[in-house]
Formats: C-alpha cells, sequence, structure tokens
C-alpha cells in the first residue's frame, strides 16, 4: 500500500512538473516560438516514460530537446498556423456562403478537415518516435491515422474526458493539462506505432521465408 501510494505521488508530481515546464518554455519562447519547441519536448520525455525510461532527469532532457529542435519544431509549428489559418478562412466561407456550389462542397470539405485534424494529432509523436526527414514525417502520420481508426476515436475520447474532467478541479488544467492530455496522445501513438513495426516484421519475416 505504502508503496502504491509513493509511486502514485512519484507520478503525479513527474506530471504536474513537465506540464510547469511546458509552460515556462512556451513563455521563454515568447508563446508562439515557444510553443512547439516545449510541446515536442515533453512528447519526448512522456515517449520515454511510456517506454519505461524514468530514471533520466526531467529537466535536463526537457531543455536539451527544446534547444536541438527549436528550429525544426517551430517549421512544423509554422504549417499547423498555416492549417488553422486555412481552416478559419473555409468555416467564414461556409457561414458565409449558403446554397449552391458550398453546399456540395460541404461535406466533403468538413471530411478533408477532419482528416488533416487527426494526421495533426499524429504529428509531434511521430516527429520525437521516428528519425524521419520533414515531409516523411507528415506522410507517416496520415498513413498512421488512416489505418487506426479506433486509435483516433480512442485519443480524441481520452482526451476530451481528461480536459472535461480536470475543468471541474480549479487548478487541475494549471498542472496537468498538457501532460495528461499528451501522455493520452503519445501512449495511443506509441501503440499504433509498435503495430506497424510488428506488421513490417511480420511482412518480413513472410518475405524471407518465400
Amino acid at each position: 500500500m505504502r508503496n502504491s501510494l509513493f509511486a502514485a505521488t512519484e507520478w503525479i508530481t513527474r506530471f504536474a512538473y513537465v506540464n510547469i515546464l511546458w509552460m515556462a518554455f512556451t513563455i521563454i519562447g515568447l508563446g508562439i516560438f515557444g510553443l512547439f519547441p516545449a510541446t515536442v519536448a515533453m512528447f519526448t520525455l512522456i515517449r520515454q516514460w511510456i517506454m519505461g525510461n524514468t530514471d533520466e532527469p526531467v529537466f535536463t532532457r526537457f531543455w536539451q530537446t527544446y534547444k536541438k529542435e527549436f528550429l525544426k519544431s517551430n517549421l512544423i509549428g509554422l504549417v499547423f498556423y498555416v492549417i488553422s489559418l486555412l481552416f478559419y478562412i473555409n468555416f467564414q466561407f461556409i457561414q458565409f456562403y449558403q446554397g449552391g456550389f458550398y453546399n456540395v462542397v460541404k461535406v466533403p470539405l468538413y471530411i478533408f478537415m477532419l482528416a488533416i485534424s487527426l494526421t495533426l494529432i499524429y504529428i509531434i509523436p511521430t516527429f520525437v518516435h521516428y528519425e524521419l526527414r520533414f515531409l516523411d514525417i507528415w506522410k507517416n502520420a496520415f498513413l498512421v491515422m488512416l489505418i487506426h481508426p479506433l486509435h483516433n476515436i480512442s485519443m480524441v475520447v481520452g482526451a476530451g474526458a481528461v480536459l472535461y474532467v480536470m475543468y471541474s478541479f480549479p487548478g487541475a488544467l494549471f498542472f496537468f493539462g498538457a501532460s495528461l492530455v499528451g501522455y493520452i496522445i503519445m501512449g495511443t501513438c506509441y501503440h499504433a506505432f509498435r503495430k506497424v513495426a510488428a506488421k513490417k516484421e511480420t511482412i518480413v519475416e513472410k518475405q524471407a521465408g518465400t
């Protein structure tokens, strides 16, 4: 019982600490330039925890990743910002123009935007998990999203449920908002990545056996 309580306290402290680091380094980067490097650093740490590597110093790993991936993560962030702007423009057009051509394309456009949004959720986990070129990050994220619909649903539902619960407890979002949601996303993506790797190994073994 005492060991379980100690372990729970340790994990609560760990999530709160990385959440505060995420906020602090986002602010240090002036918000728009700090958000994605801090998020990449947080996901890198969470990935290590999921893999069982919990002994690494949190601040050291966070700071090293923040510095190393500052430019590349901001390039990814730039694409996020551009896509968000395009989404906003599309919503404005859809609301402003009613009938005719826009009624025809409305549903396909919503489906396309949903697919892009789900792909964006996979981008940072893909970035921290694989060593890929910039364009390959987006291609792999889209393909993993496409072949794992149940993972998509579990991520969205899980993250939404956590945020809903935290809204009921003052201060919870400050200490756990980003880190817990990040854990759900990274954990789900990591499971999807392992399934992809297992399928590749099976294909290789079959090819080697023929």
